[in-house]
């Protein structure tokens, strides 16, 4: 049986997840896998990755991904990572175009240009270290355990979610303005940040991953 399904559609950073996951959970089996019958047997499965939401649902349909990541989604632990997270939802206006429908809600750009309280401009995409703040009801979710309030996590991305849905908004961080950067419902946690790229406070979240039972 594989432990962990880390799927592969062709794009992103998927190695070093795997291998911070190795570290993590080294009697665990790893497996970066684009094959939809693996991601099946998978008693835990992670979507991460960066890139452009078009490429990803393409890359996903063109590896018969869809059912199997949707299925993942509806009933095993399942950790989404930028991409990940950003293709659960109905919309993005990033290539106009059509996400899985899982969870309500769009996709958005930062504003162009987008600026401080100072005046001063700041670069977009969102790139570097920033402070993850957890909403009141995401102090007793398992996946935050011993993870400390505003935390630091690394960002890679020019666009991030609007859920329709409040209460399914785990964290937030700013850019200059606040924006949603995890949720969870059910079996399902998302972040917009990079765990892999976040020193402890990322590979503790992975471990918490690892044992979290849902």
């Amino acid at each position: 049986m594989i432990d962990i399904a880390v799927i592969d559609y062709g794009m992103g950073n998927l190695r070093s997840v795997q291998q911070s996951l190795r570290k993590i959970a080294p009697d665990l089996s790893v497996v970066l896998t684009s094959n939809p019958q693996e991601v099946a047997q998978a008693g835990r499965v992670v979507f991460p990755g960066q890139g452009a939401m078009p490429d990803c649902i393409r890359e996903m349909d063109e590896r018969g991904l869809r059912n199997a990541v949707l299925d993942a989604v509806r009933n095993k632990p399942f950790l989404g990572i930028c991409i990940g997270l950003q293709m659960l939802f109905e919309h993005s206006a990033e290539g106009n175009i059509t996400g899985l429908g899982v969870l309500g809600g769009e996709v958005v750009r930062f504003a162009n240009p987008l600026r401080d309280a100072a005046g001063n401009k700041l670069k977009v995409p969102h790139m570097g270290w920033n402070q993850v703040r957890r909403t009141t009801t995401a102090a007793a979710h398992p996946m935050w355990k011993d993870i400390p309030q505003d935390a630091r996590f690394y960002f890679v991305h020019s666009y991030y979610v609007q859920p329709t849905d409040k209460n399914i908004v785990q964290a937030n961080s700013d850019y200059p303005v606040p924006f949603v950067c995890a949720v969870a419902r059910d079996n399902l946690f998302a972040v917009q940040f990079h765990p892999e790229k976040s020193q402890d406070a990322g590979l503790m979240l992975l471990k918490n991953f690892v044992h979290w039972n849902p």
